[in-house]
């Protein structure tokens, strides 16, 4: 059993809808106290009301991730609800399906800006929360798209995710001082609001893709942040986790047919 993560004060940015839903609903099953950041009020009061309907602790902040001004809100609203920021899941992301010969440079910059720059807007505003803590964790939504796989109209998404993994090894040396760890957690299909958009065509290939034949739930990836942000974890820096039941594994569709 992990040890009880109960009364810590966690923010999950993108938390009021798809994998930063779940993760939101896995740290306050746990008994934290969670700070859901998001740009629509009304799903992010709709998950605040799930988790307390279920028992848990939750407030909402409207937030901008990619601007820095917002950032800062985001951990002094934190520090104001809870008392203290605990442990950051920089979870927010986009992906707009687009080719390059479709794609302006405005479309790149904003997923870079949303995806990518504000991995390291959030990490560096929270620094000076664990230092005075002595101790934190950061945990980061990464994806198998980019840093293993690729997927045509997804560069500039693919990019931004392999980019989060480039600045996580240097984040973890950095973080060190302040006793904070920071890992990622890279998911493969994972069912979501936003995979429903992509129809149930694309569902049932990838699913017949994937070794163990079913798209992942978001509290698969819950659960993995769920274990970096425990105590067993402290020893664990500078790395990722592929949660994406097996889906990287097979050389090619054989393979898949052999099973």
């Amino acid at each position: 059993m992990l040890t009880s993560i109960a009364g810590k004060a966690v923010i999950v940015t993108g938390g009021s809808k798809g994998i930063g839903k779940g993760i939101a609903r896995v740290f306050a099953a746990q008994g934290a106290k969670v700070m859901i950041a998001a740009r629509g009020e009304d799903a992010a009061k709709a998950a605040v009301a799930e988790i307390e309907a279920a028992g848990g602790s939750a407030a909402y902040h409207l937030c901008d991730v990619a601007d820095w001004d917002d950032v800062q809100g985001l951990v002094a609203a934190t520090k104001e609800a809870f008392g203290a920021v605990d442990i950051l899941c920089a979870n927010a992301g986009i992906f707009p399906q687009m080719k390059m010969v479709e794609m302006s440079p405005e479309d790149w910059d904003g997923v870079m800006a949303t995806n990518l720059k504000s991995t390291f807007l959030c990490v560096k505003a929270c620094i000076p929360e664990f230092e005075a803590a002595g101790k934190g964790r950061v945990i980061v939504t990464s994806s198998i798209t980019g840093p293993v796989t690729g997927f045509p109209g997804w560069s500039h998404y693919g990019a931004s995710k392999a980019g989060q993994l480039g600045f996580l090894k240097t984040a973890a040396m950095e973080l060190s001082r302040y006793n904070t760890t920071i890992n990622a957690v890279m998911p493969g299909n994972i069912y979501t609001e936003g995979l429903q958009d992509l129809g149930e065509d694309y569902l049932a290939t990838m699913s017949a893709s994937i070794p163990l034949k079913r798209l992942g739930a978001v509290e698969d990836i819950g659960n993995a942040a769920l274990f970096f942000a425990s105590d067993e974890a402290a020893y664990i820096t500078g790395q990722q986790i592929v949660v994406d039941g097996g889906q990287i594994l097979p050389e090619s569709l054989e393979a898949i047919a052999e099973i």
